[in-house]
């Protein structure tokens, strides 16, 4: 099965609401690798890998945000995999 990757810029409110940990929860569900960080402009950065169908189903709940989030948009670049990642994880 070819792993793919996708980068998302994650706008709204989400910093400080448990955003990146809400991703890191349902990509690990999902058995997604990758990383998910705040950026100094307000927006959190998501890196995941993984297979087609399970990197969309996590755009859709990327979209839908945590219960204190409100999330207005994310934009989604799709691309190869530069290196690999062994986990999700919440990086500082």
């Amino acid at each position: 099965m070819e792993i793919e990757e996708i980068k998302c810029v994650v706008r709204g409110q989400v910093q400080g609401v448990f955003y990146r940990g809400f991703a890191a929860e349902h990509a690990q569900y999902l058995a997604l690798t990758g990383y998910a960080r705040n950026a100094l402009d307000h927006t959190v950065e998501i890196v995941a890998q993984g297979p087609k169908d399970k990197l969309e189903k996590f755009i859709e709940h990327l979209r839908k945000g945590s219960l204190q989030a409100r999330v207005s948009e994310v934009d989604v670049e799709w691309r190869k995999p530069a290196e690999r990642f062994s986990s999700f994880d919440v990086v500082l």
